[in-house]
């Protein structure tokens, strides 16, 4: 992966800050900087650029305004309580101030001594800090209906529509979706994609969420065939691109489409009270249909999903490997939804 920049007019330099040796003490800022730096090009999990930006965004946006400016010693729970205090008060929902706040833990715990450990431990107090609990009700993760999926797969716009077909009956992240190539990541019937590689904010990259997001998923025939249908007689290129033939960009997929059908089919997302939501909800709306498919071997789901195997059974399980049974089970579960020539 490319390696993640760090931030211009920086006044330390990030790769030696990592390890404490008796310089001058960083400051919230310059450490943050020499995290991220870090997680780009470390060996053992490197942290994907998407997930870098979107982590700078936070700092710079509500933590370093905060606490930047304080010397690393001096970013303790009475300090941070400020910052919890000020989000809470801004309306902030309690998972993105959690998440914040595990970003300061972090950058805190990753200035090391000599020895590998962190110089500047912390007993954090959740009750103190009053952080807010997450209700997993309120979490904003809304699932598709079939009435929902159904209108959706007749949306008049052909492209987007088999985006949305493809999206629910495959269950795989949209990323995943606008990075397959038609000659390399979809079998010639047309009945298994390969998961290999993604698109990033309109760019290819050569990497998937996870290692267990390396995997095939298995269409339904009647998917296939409309997939076929769809492709007709392209034999390379991108399966959804724009006219450059570069990878779609999701903000058009959602605002221009999406949100658009949404609100022509009366969807209310019952966690926002809008219109709007993610793709991400056509994923649990297949892994919703899955874990209602009777007799359907728990781990060739998680297979299809993209979810890593939790113990040594599932490890050892082989079944994954066995695409005819694959094929059999897409075929009993089926999509869950009307296409539009049924």
């Amino acid at each position: 992966m490319q390696s993640y920049p760090a931030p211009e007019g920086s006044p330390i330099d990030p790769a030696i800050q990592q390890t404490s040796t008796g310089s001058a003490e960083p400051t919230f800022r310059e450490q943050g900087e020499a995290f991220l730096l870090q997680l780009s090009t470390r060996i053992r999990k490197p942290v994907h650029n998407s997930t870098l930006f979107t982590w700078e965004h936070n700092l710079n946006h509500w933590i370093y305004p905060a606490i930047g400016h304080l010397p690393l010693s001096e970013v303790t729970n009475s300090t941070v309580k400020p910052l919890i205090a000020a989000m809470t008060d801004a309306g902030l929902r309690a998972s993105y101030i959690n998440a914040q706040f595990r970003l300061v833990k972090e950058v805190v715990a990753s200035l090391l001594d000599e020895q590998g450990e962190p110089k500047y431990p912390r007993r954090w107090n959740a009750v103190y800090l009053d952080l807010p609990l997450i209700n997993p009700r309120t979490l904003n993760r809304p699932c598709f209906s079939e009435e929902i999926v159904n209108g959706l797969a007749r949306w008049r716009f052909p492209r987007e529509r088999m985006i949305f077909i493809l999206a629910a009956a495959s269950g795989a992240r949209i990323g995943e979706i606008l990075g397959l190539d038609v000659s390399q990541h979809v079998s010639t019937d047309c009945s298994i994609l390969k998961i290999e590689r993604q698109a990033d904010h309109g760019h290819l990259v050569p990497y998937v969420k996870t290692n267990a997001s390396n995997r095939e998923i298995d269409l339904h025939l009647s998917v296939a065939e409309m997939l076929n249908d769809f492709i007709g007689d392209r034999k390379s290129g991108l399966l959804f691109s724009t006219a450059n033939c570069t990878p779609m960009n999701l903000t058009h997929i959602l605002s221009g489409h999406l949100h658009p059908a949404l609100r022509e089919l009366g969807f209310v997302n019952l966690c926002t009270g809008t219109e709007k939501a993610g793709m991400h909800a056509f994923r649990r709306f297949r892994n919703t249909l899955l874990g209602k498919c009777l007799g359907l071997p728990e781990r060739v789901q998680k297979y299809w999903m993209g979810h890593s195997a939790h113990s040594i059974t599932e490890r050892y399980d082989k079944i994954t490997e066995d695409r005819d049974s694959r094929k059999l089970w897409a075929q009993r579960c089926g999509i869950g939804f009307k296409l539009p020539s049924e």
